[in-house]
């Protein structure tokens, strides 16, 4: 069990936080801000305690240099719009220097100052003992709310923990909160829906999965590789040709650990890799050597959808065709409905499940959406991240353990 910002005094210090506020920016502007405003509750929680507020993050992929195309200014300017205050901001390109460094000593008791990004500094995605005291220095406390990089030993994210004490934000203690117990105390049935194009990249989760729950759904791209193992012709669908053998050896661990695989029974097939292609829908044995799987079918969807109906815990991650072509997108819009109005707990695990159950209007209707598709995949794998092992833990009292609940339970009502 970690601590949370709510088990220690803020007032008067400076706090450190180290966000995910990597958002799309195109000709200056954000196209998508639901990273900064998951990060809202944080912030907005230390300003209500008289905190003096130091906020980190990454941005894009600068390589390590300061390129300007890659600045923190559009996110400072709509943080303050948010927040109804000024966000201070200097663009340094050494992230740290004399300026920040004064800048953050003159914080009063609930100002908000945010950093340049950090991977203009080369050393960040290194962590290095250099860059990692120089963050450090400007502030008293660490409180780490960036999922999506927690997967990620960089300065800003473990680096910082070595100097100062390190707590987590509402955010991080809602993924793992969420995410933790689906691992390890789940409420059953138990599914897991896994999507998206390659076994070899979801090969640690299956196998992970396989000994956590009571049916495992397999969709997407994915599995043609699954049905390649099972003998079927897959005609010209993706075939991810190093892993058939794999794949047909977890159909056999399944078995052999009682775990229900789902595998589609039905496919929507196209001519093309083309949103106006000629389509059509043929049994899972069936698909035309010139065609390729661009969706699951409606038998799949039924089929899924009961398995979900059923669930009292359900975990998806991947999208069960191309989701993006309208043609094509009925099968996973299908599956978010199934999860939208499943009565158990409904985890989505960032990526394109996020985007999807966004772009079909059923976020609202999940019970958590995880910010971090990466992070949460590798929490899945069940990996040790390195940005949450960093967060200091709670002495596991009683007394601590229903503290704990007491708070989780009381910011969960409002």
């Amino acid at each position: 069990m970690k601590k949370t910002v709510e088990h220690i005094d803020v007032k008067g210090m400076k706090v450190l936080v180290r966000c995910d506020l990597n958002v799309p920016i195109k000709d200056g502007k954000i196209t998508d801000e639901t990273r900064i405003t998951a990060s809202l509750p944080t912030i907005q929680y230390l300003i209500d305690h008289d905190a003096k507020i130091i906020i980190m993050s990454h941005l894009g992929r600068p390589e390590g240099k300061a390129d300007m195309a890659y600045t923190l200014k559009p996110v400072a300017d709509r943080l303050s719009e948010l927040l109804g205050k000024e966000v201070v901001f200097i663009s340094s390109p050494t992230v740290v220097d004399d300026r920040v460094r004064e800048a953050a000593d003159k914080l009063e008791p609930g100002q908000v100052m945010l950093l340049e990004n950090v991977r203009f500094r080369p050393e960040e995605t290194k962590n290095t003992f250099d860059f990692s005291s120089e963050l450090a220095s400007l502030g008293q406390i660490f409180v780490n709310d960036a999922f999506g990089t927690a997967h990620r030993a960089h300065c800003s994210t473990a680096g910082v923990a070595g100097y100062l004490p390190t707590v987590s934000g509402f955010l991080i203690d809602k993924e793992i909160r969420y995410l933790g117990e689906a691992l390890e105390r789940p409420l059953r049935p138990f599914v897991a829906i896994m999507g998206g194009a390659k076994v070899g990249d979801k090969i640690k989760v299956i196998e992970n999965l396989l000994n956590k729950v009571d049916t495992l759904i397999i969709g997407g791209g994915m599995s043609y590789t699954f049905f390649k193992a099972l003998g079927y012709e897959i005609g010209q669908s993706i075939l991810d040709a190093d892993h058939v053998e794999l794949a047909g050896s977890l159909i056999e661990k399944a078995r052999e650990k009682g775990v229900q695989l789902l595998l589609p029974e039905d496919v929507v097939c196209a001519k093309e890799f083309d949103n106006d292609s000629e389509k059509a829908v043929f049994a899972k044995d069936s698909i035309p050597e010139d065609m390729m799987g661009m969706d699951i079918g409606p038998a799949s969807v039924k089929l899924f959808s009961e398995a979900i109906a059923a669930a009292k815990t359900v975990v998806w991650n991947g999208p069960m065709g191309v989701f993006e072509m309208p043609n094509f997108a009925e099968g996973t819009k299908k599956v978010a409905e199934a999860l939208a109005e499943c009565e158990g707990t409904t985890i989505i695990g960032g990526g394109d499940s996020a985007a999807a159950v966004t772009q079909f209007g059923l976020a609202d209707k999940m019970s958590h959406i995880s910010t971090g598709g990466g992070a949460s995949l590798e929490f899945l794998e069940g990996k040790v991240l390195p940005g949450v092992a960093a967060i200091n833990n709670l002495e596991h009292t009683d007394e601590n353990v229903e503290l704990y609940k007491h708070i989780y339970d009381s910011r969960n009502k409002n």
